[in-house]
């Protein structure tokens, strides 16, 4: 069995020393004896849109490129980054010269039982990159990486062994996400089948809603009187109340100061994001930012909730798409487009028995989606157990059930 206990890597110094004996015939080498490690030669702007090769450079896309500079297998790591997460590669490609090719290993060694090794150890490249703000790795901390190695024969069985745990562990987290995206589907139809019911009179937002507003512009800082609510606190129809900013700038009228069943409108953001809409229930006093917009609807006419709904709902989306004005990063829809968007009118009383209706089915896709989402971090925890396991040599014939 291999002891691979973090303390390990703070205390043994690698460099230098010979491959030591550990239990059941593994051995412990660093990464520099039994393979080639080297950095590419190309730089970002060498990719080109229809090469005939990869190019593995510092991002997560691969590139393309007109040249190669490997032609082999590979376990490539970018040479600067946050999580250093390992790509396996087979033929030609190029490389970026802040890149790193891990290659022509040793014949007692298995390529695919390395790279799931370093999936599994990628945290080691966290923990030794070098730099205050971009981290960045040398060809030290490849070499000195210490790795387990058990005899070929089973080196090979981990790794058909893991392959086999994965393909399962990977099917029922796709069928887990799938449920999880069956259940919020469900849930969009039912909402988008009641707005679009032909009984309803369709109305222009400024014919059941007094007037818009714009939130305050003074700038908010770490702390102060009051928090203030940002388009990043707009989250699936509520707000949330995490990574919040403050002002002390509140005026004397209390003029964007949130009163209870207040609904607000993203009007700037990404194209994908402008639009979100949430309604305020006095979860705590708070003002808005200037990227929002308070809608004053006709409390006799339109009801909060309903509003909110309508406001998420693909019917509105779709329509925010035909009157937003769009840059490269930014899209805006204005107070002005926004009180042309069109609702359906039922009447109030109705209005507030499909709230209801809203209510009840949207806290069982909630309840549902819970244990999905669970699902799938445990399955994800799961992974890491086997990995964990793999490579301490406790790996004997596991079976996996999910």
């Amino acid at each position: 069995m291999v002891d691979m206990k973090k303390n390990q890597l703070d205390n043994i110094s690698h460099r230098g020393t010979k491959a030591r004996k550990v239990k059941n015939g593994w051995e412990m080498k660093r990464l520099g004896e039994v393979c080639k490690i080297n950095t590419g030669k190309s730089n970002t702007e060498d990719a080109i849109e229809n090469g005939e090769y990869a190019f593995f450079d510092r991002s997560k896309i691969i590139k393309k490129s007109s040249k190669y500079l490997f032609d082999c297998d590979a376990i490539i790591v970018a040479g600067e980054g946050q999580t250093f997460m390992p790509k396996f590669y087979s033929g030609k490609f190029d490389l970026h010269q802040r890149a790193y090719a891990i290659y022509n290993f040793d014949r007692t060694i298995n390529i695919h039982y390395i790279y799931k090794y370093l999936i599994h150890f990628h945290k080691y490249f966290e923990k030794v990159a070098v730099g205050a703000t971009a981290k960045s790795l040398r060809l030290r901390h490849f070499e000195d990486l210490p790795i387990p190695l058990p005899p070929l024969p089973e080196q090979k069985r981990i790794v058909a062994t893991l392959d086999k745990c994965f393909t399962t562990i990977d099917k029922a987290k796709a069928n887990a996400k799938q449920n999880l995206k069956n259940a919020r589907e469900l849930f969009n139809c039912v909402l988008n089948n009641i707005l679009n019911y032909n009984k309803w009179s369709v109305k222009r937002l400024d014919e059941v809603c007094e007037k818009v507003e714009y939130g305050t512009s003074s700038k908010a800082q770490s702390q102060g009187s009051l928090p203030v609510l940002r388009m990043g606190n707009i989250q699936n129809g509520k707000f949330f109340w995490d990574n919040l900013v403050y002002s002390d700038n509140v005026d004397d009228n209390n003029q964007y100061l949130l009163q209870y069943n207040d609904v607000l409108f993203n009007r700037t953001n990404s194209p994908e994001l402008v639009g979100k809409t949430a309604i305020y229930k006095g979860e705590r006093p708070a003002i808005f930012a200037g990227y929002l917009i308070r809608i004053h609807r006709k409390k006799d006419l339109l009801d909060a909730d309903y509003l909110n709904y309508y406001l998420n709902s693909k019917m509105a989306i779709d329509y925010g798409k035909t009157v937003v004005i769009s840059s490269v990063n930014q899209a805006n829809i204005n107070g002005s487009k926004l009180k042309t968007y069109p609702i359906p009118l039922p009447t109030l009383q109705e209005q507030k028995t499909i709230v209801l209706q809203l209510d009840a089915l949207q806290a069982e896709t909630q309840k549902l989606e819970v244990i999905y989402q669970k699902k799938i971090a445990n399955l994800e925890e799961f992974k890491k157990s086997i990995l964990q396991k793999a490579f301490a040599g406790e790996l004997m014939g596991y079976g996996v059930k999910v």
